[in-house]
């Protein structure tokens, strides 16, 4: 199942090759003034002539192709629909900070040989996000319920894209939004609003609504059934597939990719470096050997895994980053975001604070805590924000009243001077704790938290509005 963050690999007991999730995005999201080289933010890679640092550089360029080549592998089949059609519980542990405001569906596109229909129905006052990545994890599209990007009207649903892949010069039907993609591999995650356990069934409806075809059916009809699949029977996660892979094997596949999924023009430069071990599209690595380029790989995977985003925030215990997404030539943060969160959101899509390792409880005693929102300070967002609590190995909080978010199901309610205080509590409170207002956490150990911003405002970005800090009651 995707997350909002949708990684399949983390944990920080080894990045590499332990299955990982969201809540590395704590990691990733820690501010650092580091000046190494592993926590630079400027764009290219280091810069070495030897063939040690080149193929070091080359590994952090081309670590996000290959592993979402390696996701791409476990999933469905390409050009087919795959619907995730039940809300997480706590005893779900396939994924670990599990998000339950949202359904997913996803699909991988391969474009080569024509675009593909994406049809998402209307879905009047309930939000959804189509996220389109490139094959290197960039997300390139991105219309939403608030910004459903569509030409020529139409702006009620359903609404109607066609994807292109490089080179496509066609002309399509009136009545289609052409969406150009410069891979022709591209991951789609789109995500429909769940507003509560009850809704289920209302959001499934409209995820069997969901058309993805090729072109020429959609010419032909546009109600051709779309197809449908399941997830390929493959073992282990790919981040631990490519963790795998040694030097020639990880650049032999790396250059068969390129050959398909080309780097942008602004990589031109890397490119001409890497070539000169023979890393590029379809190429053979030469002037490098064996025990040389090993070593290498396991340099990369360490600067990738150690790199620190000094574009990310710390606020009051939160910490988040608002540059992930689009990466540019920064081939650090591209590669580090693969590993920690495969398929981060621009920040115009959606805003992950975390909080993580707060104690549960003193001496045995389960500790009260509370967030306080000023009236007017609550989540900036246009569509929904929500708070989200999980046992300290990021798991849903379990607790007999079901409740494992608030801010978004059910609503909160306000004091009457218009503030909003949140109870964060094992047990349930008493009636003066509306229950939107209460968020149950363990009773003992540490927990941590994952507040979502979805289509969040400018405020939430530059900083002029700052989650609350977390206040210890008793």
């Amino acid at each position: 199942m995707p997350q909002d963050l949708p990684t399949w690999s983390m944990s920080r007991r080894g990045l590499f090759g332990v299955a990982v999730g969201l809540a590395a995005t704590a990691a990733l999201a820690a501010c650092s003034s580091s000046n190494d080289s592993s926590s630079s933010s400027t764009t290219t890679t280091a810069g070495g002539s030897d063939p040690a640092s080149i193929a070091t550089d080359a590994y952090v360029f081309g670590y996000p192709l290959v592993l979402m080549d390696a996701t791409r592998a476990a999933a469905a089949p390409a050009n087919t629909l795959l619907r995730y059609e039940t809300q997480p519980t706590p005893e779900d542990k396939a994924v670990v900070t599990a998000n339950v405001d949202t359904l997913y569906t996803q699909t991988w596109l391969d474009l080569r040989a024509e675009p593909m229909v994406l049809q998402i129905p209307a879905m009047p006052a309930r939000y959804w996000l189509a996220q389109i990545m490139d094959a290197w994890s960039n997300t390139v599209h991105n219309p939403s319920s608030v910004r459903p990007q569509v030409t020529g009207g139409g702006q009620d649903g359903p609404f109607t894209y066609a994807i292109t892949g490089p080179g496509w010069n066609g002309r399509l039907p009136d009545g289609l939004t052409r969406l150009e993609l410069t891979t022709p591999t591209s991951w789609i995650i789109i995500r429909t609003a769940l507003n509560g356990p009850a809704d289920r069934d209302a959001v499934v409806d409209l995820q069997n609504q969901i058309k993805l075809m090729p072109l020429s059916a959609w010419v032909a009809d546009p109600d051709t059934p779309s197809p449908t699949g399941v997830p390929a029977d493959r073992m282990g996660s790919p981040t631990a597939t490519v963790a795998g892979m040694d030097g020639a094997t990880f650049f032999a596949k790396l250059a068969t990719l390129m050959s398909t999924d080309a780097p942008a023009p602004a990589d031109a430069d890397a490119l001409a470096r890497f070539a000169k071990l023979g890393i590029a599209p379809g190429g053979t690595v030469t002037g490098i050997d064996a025990d040389t380029l090993n070593a290498a790989v396991k340099t990369a995977q360490q600067r990738i895994e150690g790199y620190k985003n000094t574009g990310a925030k710390d606020v009051n215990g939160w910490v988040y980053a608002t540059n992930l997404g689009a990466y540019g030539t920064d081939y650090a943060l591209r590669a580090n975001t693969a590993l920690t969160a495969l398929g981060a959101n621009l920040p115009a899509d959606a805003i992950y604070p975390m909080m993580g390792n707060v104690a549960a409880d003193s001496g045995g005693t389960p500790l009260v805590y509370r967030f306080h929102f000023p009236a007017g300070q609550l989540p900036p967002a246009d569509a929904f924000w929500s708070i989200t609590a999980y046992t300290s190995d990021h798991f849903l909080v379990p607790n007999p009243d079901d409740i494992y978010s608030v801010g978004h199901v059910p609503s909160t309610t306000p004091d009457p001077d218009g503030s909003v205080e949140l109870t964060l509590q094992a047990a349930k409170p008493g009636p003066e704790v509306p229950q939107g207002n209460w968020l149950p956490i363990p009773a003992s150990g540490t927990f941590n938290l994952a507040m979502r911003l979805y289509s969040p405002r400018a405020a939430a970005a530059d900083g002029s509005w700052q989650p609350p800090a977390l206040t210890k009651v008793s």
